[in-house]
């Protein structure tokens, strides 16, 4: 792993809802923070999001996996986000895989893309669409 992205992911992995001030040591001003469910545009926007997410929620972590450079400022980390919301599954822990795919310049991301199953985090989780997409998935599968 390389070393920026193995510094990312260990200051990724220790942000909490107390800690979001040190999104600016990882992000630069100009941050592109893209998943299956938001797209966000500079820091201060990124921030916001930051803090609704953990609003939202009980806990939050991220596990990692490993990583992959591929070229020069720009390679993807592996992970899991365990995440614990009082109205979904009784409150248990819900552990979701993806990666993240990241450009950096200067000791800072620019661009970052996360890639993970939008229905594994969310949708399948709530109690009558949860049932139509476990419906639909084993038609499909």
């Amino acid at each position: 792993m390389s070393d920026f992205l193995e510094h990312f992911a260990r200051d990724f992995a220790s942000l909490d809802k107390h800690s979001l001030q040190r999104l600016g040591q990882l992000y630069s001003e100009d941050i592109q923070f893209t998943d299956p469910l938001h797209e966000v545009h500079g820091l201060p926007r990124l921030q916001n999001y930051f803090v609704e997410l953990y609003a939202n929620i009980s806990e939050l972590r991220f596990e990692f996996h490993g990583a992959d450079t591929c070229g020069d400022g720009q390679g993807y980390l592996r992970w899991t986000m365990s995440y614990r919301h009082p109205r979904l599954e009784g409150g248990q822990w819900i552990r979701v895989p993806g990666c993240s795919h990241l450009h950096w310049r200067d000791g800072k991301v620019y661009r970052h893309r996360d890639y993970f199953d939008a229905g594994a985090l969310l949708y399948e989780h709530l109690p009558i669409l949860g049932r139509v997409i476990a419906w639909l998935k084993r038609r499909l599968g």
